[in-house]
């Protein structure tokens, strides 16, 4: 097959194969780089699952109109060392999070229709941990 019409070829989607072997998925994914609100806890769903919880606040804005967003993540952690490692991170910890957003709608105590945003941790880096306090 000549140049031009490999690029032809590719540069029209019609005529280029294309085939996945899994099914499609549509996910949204969402980075944050923001602070602990406070250490990750670790709890039990009603499955007997455990999951690590844990809120990142994200600041935008010029300082004299800073907004600040809080975002709640979860991420199921398997016993060991990586479950123990997020476990022990202290509040104020500036964190670089990847994850997958999923907007869930429930009604609230007094029946109005409400929707959240949940992320589940995919990746988790720590950026900073805050100086220990000075005696």
């Amino acid at each position: 097959m000549s140049f031009l019409a490999r690029r032809f070829t590719a540069a029209t989607p019609s005529l280029a194969r294309s085939f996945s072997a899994s099914a499609r998925r549509d996910i949204a994914k969402i980075t944050l780089v923001g602070n602990l609100a406070a250490s990750p806890e670790l709890r039990a769903t009603s499955s007997g699952l455990e999951i690590i919880e844990y809120s990142v606040a994200s600041n935008s804005g010029p300082k004299e109109n800073r907004k600040t967003s809080w975002f709640r993540v979860a991420v199921v952690a398997e016993e060991g060392p990586r479950r123990d490692f997020l476990t022990s991170l202290p509040k104020g910890s500036t964190v670089y999070v990847e994850g997958d957003a999923v907007m869930n709608s429930y009604n609230d105590a007094e029946g109005k229709p409400r929707t959240s945003l949940s992320i589940y941790q995919k990746t988790l880096e720590v950026l900073r941990r805050p100086a220990p306090p000075s005696e």
